[in-house]
């Protein structure tokens, strides 16, 4: 569906933003999702380590979809949650940050090293539209037996393929292909796997 043919004024900021429109980031209903996630968070954070599968469970039940073998170290923050879904075997060290104003995905198998942030929320350049809070928001694709190192950004709409590894302190900021080592800021692929 061509986003430019939609009519705009019929549809709810809610419904712009899931499709990647400019929307109205304070909207009452926008916020009313983001409260109910950030008391969530607040309280699975509050969950001791000796009760790790009530952790998962909350978790499980935030998240839009999740497989077997989630795993998340606390602590642990996203915006909405239910834009969130992981596959089998998801692993994320402490202080991961996910601003899933839009879709999230991980594969498989996905390892997320401490302190990464993934962020699908972007602002205008535009001072006048950014200061009446308006924002859009772009998904975030994570293929399948992916690495992700210590204290890596990921931005809005970037996608990384099966099987490749992202070096600390990476910032990504456009699509990295399958297969391969990136790292760097901007991140940029440095190797093929296997490749000496």
């Amino acid at each position: 569906m061509d986003i430019f043919k939609i009519n705009q004024k019929t549809m709810t900021e809610k419904e712009k933003q899931q499709r990647g429109m400019l929307y109205q980031a304070n909207d009452p209903e926008v916020l009313k999702d983001l409260y109910y996630c950030e008391n969530e968070c607040y309280e699975i954070n509050r969950i001791p380590p000796s009760h790790r599968e009530e952790r998962m469970e909350r978790l499980r039940n935030l998240f839009g979809r999740a497989g077997d073998g989630l795993f998340i170290v606390a602590p642990f923050f996203c915006d909405y949650g239910y834009n969130i879904e992981v596959g089998k075997n998801f692993f994320a060290n402490t202080n991961c940050v996910i601003l899933d104003e839009a879709k999230v995905t991980f594969g498989d198998n996905v390892f997320v090293a401490p302190n990464c942030s993934f962020y699908t929320a972007g602002h205008p350049l535009d001072v006048a539209q950014r200061n009446r809070k308006i924002e859009y928001a772009l998904p975030i694709r994570i293929g399948n037996d992916v690495w992700i190192g210590g204290n890596v950004v990921v931005l809005p709409g970037v996608t990384i393929g099966d099987g490749t590894t992202i070096g600390a302190g990476s910032v990504v900021t456009h699509d990295i292909p399958a297969g391969v080592v990136a790292a760097g800021n901007p991140c940029k692929v440095i190797r093929k796997i296997g490749e000496e």
